[in-house]
């Protein structure tokens, strides 16, 4: 059996599940391991799937992004966490950008005390709890509002974000997979592509519930983050590809 067959054979057992075992595949492809591990591998490469410990798990396709409330209640401990681990990344009388997202919603409260530095979002949840609890100066970036996401997109956000210097922009993912951070939404996309050429530096800041999902449009690539902010179970050939980018990658406890 040649390679892309049984590279077919793997994507069309993922279809059924959304995890299989080395074990699974050398039975079913009657191969060794080494030669199941090379195959991942190439569709790895590919952006088709992405190794597991003992294992490999499909990219998971996302058509329509969950709304703000059902996010709110997700992954909060880490959430928290990543919040606090932001703060060391924020130096005195910096313009941040925060990024919509109940992640940076969490990096929002961590900062609010800070009175020397200016924050910039296009997030309305962050603006409104800066606008009640924070002692910085912050603007919101205006534009068309997401209702579900309670969150400025579209081009008026991004022509916003395009005027603007930014010391560091911390950066929310609803997918992420090898080649970067996607989304369903295009609006969303034009926002944080126009963070690419604003920022002194570009923070990824998610959990890693986040990674293997892949949206319809690529927002930012992988070798376009300074640093990504993450708990510890990112598959470690994605640890070794930041590594080869040359992208710091800082793993968080909850």
């Amino acid at each position: 059996m040649i390679p892309a067959e049984r590279q077919r054979i793997i994507l069309s057992m993922l279809e059924d599940k959304e995890i299989c075992t080395i074990g699974e595949l050398t039975d079913k492809l009657a191969v060794s391991h080494m030669t199941v591990r090379r195959d991942i591998a190439k569709l790895e490469e590919k952006g088709r799937v992405f190794s597991v410990a003992g294992g490999v798990q499909r990219i998971e396709t996302v058509r329509e992004e969950q709304s703000h409330k059902a996010k709110s209640t997700q992954n909060l401990d880490m959430k928290l966490a990543l919040g606090r681990a932001c703060i060391a990344q924020v130096p005195a009388q910096a313009t941040v950008y925060l990024d919509a997202g109940t992640t940076t919603l969490e990096i929002a409260r961590a900062i609010a005390h800070r009175d020397d530095i200016l924050v910039i979002t296009n997030d309305l949840f962050i603006a409104d709890y800066l606008a009640e609890h924070g002692h910085c100066e912050h603007y919101l970036t205006g534009g068309r509002i997401d209702r579900d996401n309670h969150s400025c997109i579209g081009d008026m956000a991004a022509s916003f974000v395009s005027r603007l210097n930014v010391d560091v922009a911390f950066v929310s993912a609803t997918c992420w997979d090898r080649r970067g951070i996607s989304s369903p939404s295009e609006g969303k996309v034009m926002v944080k592509k126009a963070l690419n050429g604003v920022s002194k530096q570009t923070i990824l800041v998610s959990d890693s519930s986040k990674f293997g999902r892949s949206g319809t449009f690529l927002a930012m690539e992988n070798h376009d983050f300074d640093m990504i902010i993450c708990d510890e179970n990112l598959p470690v050939s994605y640890k070794e590809l930041l590594t080869q980018l040359d992208v710091e990658l800082l793993e968080v406890l909850a």
